[in-house]
């Protein structure tokens, strides 16, 4: 029988992280540990008030939850049956850790993903109050492939945020807009950037509004991302002809059989794919990378947001992703002194 232990973490920021319409100072996540035998598995959610998921919901749901008599790690259908998608992100994450342990294998063999390569993973500027401090981190991480640069704050000047950025930085540069333009401002805007070799723009406006995406597409040329729009598989078919490309996250849609799905739906309908993250720990993140392969870009940094990762996993170099050994997830625990800092 599977013992099920869920914990809320709250987990500070090496700096304050902004976006359009909110800003971080820690990351507020739910651990979930699944007990089996000698074997202990770890899931992970990140919610986010934005897709009306929170910790308190996910905790209270797993304070009520009874697993199915019997389960073990191979009775996934039975034991994710009816769980809410943020709480089952972080069950159905830890099932596949249990499976993989049981069975001595990691999550990419799981995924039949052996051997494959992923592409490398963007590192995120945040919005901040002076162009001084963005290009500071800009400095810092000039030898980073790819930078996505979050733009859309109110009042400000994001044709000058990206030229001052690509003065002193010469790599891929992606735009994410967390909602913040409207239609009219994000084609003047991108017509703008175009000359400065920007890949892609990430949610220009309020999710809701496909019509407007379409008729952006129409006359943007920086292709267009969904990101608040794509929270699960079913939203995507109204995107179609609207965006180019998905940003598919484990703990918007549900976990790792949810995103593994999204996926696939991404793809018949012809969509590139972003594999993208939240203010997370390597448990979540080390997830999606297992994930890696079946993405045209990554956006899996954000381990790197936090003062102190509590856990050790997935690792970065040179802007690619370095996966742990091990079966299962291959995440461990940090040190005891790490945890108590």
């Amino acid at each position: 029988m599977i013992a099920l232990h869920a914990r809320a973490e709250e987990l500070p920021l090496a700096r304050p992280f902004r976006v359009a319409g909110f800003s971080l100072t820690a990351a507020h996540t739910v651990v979930v540990e699944l007990h089996w035998n000698d074997v202990v598995a770890y899931g992970e959610s990140a919610p986010l008030a934005r897709y009306g998921d929170s910790v308190g919901a996910i905790m209270d749901f797993f304070r009520g939850y009874v697993l199915p008599a019997g389960a073990g790690p191979f009775a996934a259908m039975r034991v994710l049956d009816g769980v809410p998608r943020a709480a089952r992100c972080a069950l159905d994450v830890a099932l596949f850790d249990l499976r993989g342990k049981v069975l001595r294998a990691s999550v990419t063999d799981l995924l039949g993903l052996d051997g494959l390569s992923a592409p490398p993973t963007s590192l995120t500027i945040p919005i901040e109050d002076d162009l001084g401090t963005v290009l500071e981190r800009v400095r810092a991480l000039r030898d980073a492939p790819v930078l996505k640069v979050k733009v859309g704050a109110a009042g400000a000047d994001d044709v000058e945020l990206i030229e001052a950025i690509r003065a002193h930085y010469t790599g891929a540069i992606r735009i994410d807009a967390n909602e913040g333009w409207n239609a009219e401002q994000a084609v003047r805007i991108l017509g703008e950037l175009k000359r400065f070799g920007v890949e892609v723009c990430e949610q220009p406006i309020p999710a809701g509004h496909p019509e407007q995406l379409r008729w952006i597409s129409e006359r943007s040329p920086i292709p267009l991302m969904a990101d608040e729009d794509a929270v699960v598989a079913t939203q995507l078919g109204p995107l179609v002809g609207c965006v180019d490309s998905v940003n598919v996250k484990l703990a918007k849609c549900g976990g790792l059989g949810a995103a593994y799905d999204m996926i696939a739906a991404a793809r018949a309908l012809g969509f590139r794919v972003m594999i993208g993250c939240m203010a997370e720990t390597s448990i979540l993140a080390t997830a999606a990378g297992h994930l890696g392969p079946l993405a045209d870009w990554l956006d899996i940094d954000g381990p790197t947001l936090l003062a102190h990762d509590p856990y050790r996993g997935i690792t970065f170099e040179g802007g690619r992703i370095v996966m742990p050994t091990g079966p299962g997830l291959g995440v461990t625990l940090a040190p005891a002194r790490v945890l108590g800092d």
